[in-house]
């Protein structure tokens, strides 16, 4: 039985955040039934990388890693929020899905000798905020804050994908694929019904987002 299909207490709701937040931050999130995308890889195909190569996809796929986690706080935050119970199990879904993407890039980067961000737990609660405020908002800006969430994730994914080495299939299939998944919940949010989101907020956004990638990058 799903979550939207159950009726909980506000208690109940509470310890699932702290439970999905610390899963998110520290532990194992829950993923869906989907395999890792380098699963697919041929073992005899993958070519060593150089120090320099893997620094350089460490460094990106913790970007992605820290980007997940803030998607996590926002589809979280929204669907405490949401008013219609369609609305709350797309932002559910979309959650679960992001689950994958936290968990492929976080062994990604171990296999690449490094770690994730240490300012995770920032980006978290400041997304899980953000996403409850765009929920109280109403639907309609709720789901246009997923959209163009998703809009600038595929930027930055494309940006990732012309930086990061050929060389490294493990990395860019895991980033593929998450490509794909980011443009649909978009398609998603806007067959919804999703408002267009005024220019300021999404300069805002655009912001918001440098601070974090540019900090996830180093630390």
């Amino acid at each position: 039985m799903s979550h939207s299909q159950r009726h909980y207490s506000p208690a109940d709701l509470l310890i699932m955040q702290i439970d999905n937040g610390l899963r998110t931050m520290f532990g194992k999130p829950l993923v869906t039934e989907r395999a890792d995308p380098q699963d697919n890889l041929v073992a005899d195909t993958k070519p060593t990388l150089s120090t320099t190569e893997k620094i350089l996809s460490a460094r990106l796929m913790r970007i992605n890693h820290a980007g997940e986690v803030a998607a996590q706080g926002l589809y979280q935050g929204q669907a405490l929020t949401a008013k219609l119970p369609d609305v709350r199990e797309k932002m559910q879904r979309a959650a679960e899905e992001e689950n994958d993407h936290l968990a492929w890039c976080e062994r990604r980067i171990k296999e690449l000798g490094s770690h994730t961000s240490y300012f995770n737990p920032l980006w978290y609660f400041g997304s899980i905020s953000i996403g409850a405020l765009a929920g109280i908002a109403g639907d309609k800006w709720s789901l246009g804050f997923v959209a163009e969430t998703e809009r600038q994730v595929v930027k930055h994914l494309d940006e990732h994908l012309a930086t990061i080495s050929e060389k490294d299939i493990e990395s860019r299939a895991v980033l593929e694929q998450m490509k794909i998944d980011e443009g649909h919940h978009a398609t998603v949010a806007l067959e919804a019904g999703a408002a267009e989101l005024p220019a300021m907020v999404k300069t805002l956004m655009g912001l918001t987002s440098k601070v974090m990638t540019k900090t996830a990058y180093w630390f």
